[in-house]
């Protein structure tokens, strides 16, 4: 049984439609996930670099000295790959009218 909508997992057979012209509806989709995303890791950042200024753990100074850039970037490169994969979702998921408008998700940032 194939899928009446462009974008549904039959039109997935061949990798390249996944990246094919997105719908209205999976634009919006992306445009609030990733502005959930973006809302949820900078009230996190700010929360964890005033927690560490107060406790006298870390200097605002020291968040931009190569040896905490290098550990950064190594503790974010799982955190990306999770969230890429719910900006991925929204673009391939199946947008069928009898479906919810967004699927439940292990890797869901809310």
């Amino acid at each position: 049984m194939t899928s009446a909508h462009p974008n549904g997992p039959a039109a997935l057979a061949d990798p390249r439609d996944a990246f094919s012209a997105p719908t209205l509806e999976q634009l919006t989709g992306l445009v609030l996930e990733l502005a959930s995303q973006l809302h949820v890791e900078r009230v996190q950042r700010i929360t964890l670099e005033a927690a560490l200024e107060e406790a006298g753990v870390l200097e605002a100074a020291k968040l931009s000295s190569p040896a905490v850039l290098a550990t950064a970037r190594a503790r974010a490169a799982p955190v990306l790959e999770r969230a890429m994969a719910g900006v991925v979702r929204v673009l391939t998921e199946d947008a069928g009218p009898k479906t919810p408008l967004r699927a439940q998700s292990p890797i869901s940032t809310r």
